[in-house]
């Protein structure tokens, strides 16, 4: 292990593993700060470009981080012979996903309008940096100890610069934008059809475009479909679904901004204090 590392680091247990290594809870000498350390075993970063994704996420991640209070920060990076340490922020968890699925029905309207208003936050930076996470799903929204949204796993990110445009299939099925689907050229509001999938199934409790397959998932979201049983969304204002067919826009230059999101009613209203009728 680094040397520098165990000189500016206590390491802990074992809290997590990963393809190419593990993760352990550490602890500032300095400090006594509690966060945890990814290493990366390079024995198995066999392929060269499995190097090189280790390395550019960690870029990308460093300079997603920047000032942005809504993503995972990266404190130190270290190599010695055998691997690579990143000291990130500990997010002891649950992630979005876990805590979606423990409520056992939709969330409020305040309180998802307080993630989302957090997610956008992250996003709208990112995406002011030319940064697109490509992967936003519930398990990568995490929460710090005081309860605040951080955005992780930028293993899928890339940059993009001013009219550049995208391509590659990439994230998670039901997240994913119609765009990207088609394999056309695509830019970084894939990141708010993702976020206008989350919305929808913390509001739901179930996704807007659903299949038995990942081949089933993407002809529902190629046909976009959007619903809204009123079994399921009676009680859901308006203003909230308003902003969800404005995130869910098959027609990507019509869709809204990760900004523009910021600035919706709902958003603004505390996604409550406005119920538009």
């Amino acid at each position: 292990m680094s040397e520098g590392l165990k000189r500016d680091y206590e390491i802990g247990e074992e809290i997590g593993r990963g393809r190419f290594g593990a993760v352990f809870r550490c602890f500032a000498a300095d400090s006594g700060e509690a966060l945890a350390v990814k290493t990366i075993d390079k024995t198995q970063l066999t392929d060269p470009t499995d190097r090189q994704l280790v390395e550019r996420e960690a870029k990308i991640t460093l300079l997603a981080a920047a000032g942005n209070p809504h993503v995972v920060q990266i404190h130190a990076v270290y190599e010695d012979e055998s691997s690579i340490h990143l000291v990130l922020d500990l997010l002891p968890g649950p992630d979005l996903f876990e805590r979606i699925s423990g409520r056992g029905g939709p969330i409020p309207e305040p309180e998802a309008a307080a993630i989302i208003s957090q997610l956008m936050e992250a996003l709208n930076a990112c995406h002011q940096r030319g940064i697109a996470h490509r992967d936003v799903k519930p398990d990568n929204v995490m929460f710090d100890s005081l309860g605040r949204l951080r955005l992780v796993d930028f293993g899928s990110a890339e940059c993009f610069g001013k009219g550049m445009t995208m391509s590659g299939v990439v994230g998670t099925p039901y997240y994913v934008a119609p765009e990207v689907v088609e394999g056309r050229e695509y830019g970084e509001k894939v990141d708010v059809w993702s976020a206008g999938v989350i919305l929808y199934l913390m509001l739901g409790g179930i996704p807007p475009f659903y299949g038995e397959t990942a081949t089933e998932i993407f002809e529902a979201v190629m046909r976009g479909n959007l619903r809204f049983p009123r079994r399921i969304f009676s009680s859901v204002s308006t203003a909230a679904k308003d902003l969800i067919r404005r995130m869910l826009c098959r027609d990507a230059s019509r869709r809204l901004s990760a900004d523009q999101v910021l600035r919706h009613h709902w958003i603004v209203g505390g996604g409550g204090a406005l119920h538009l009728t």
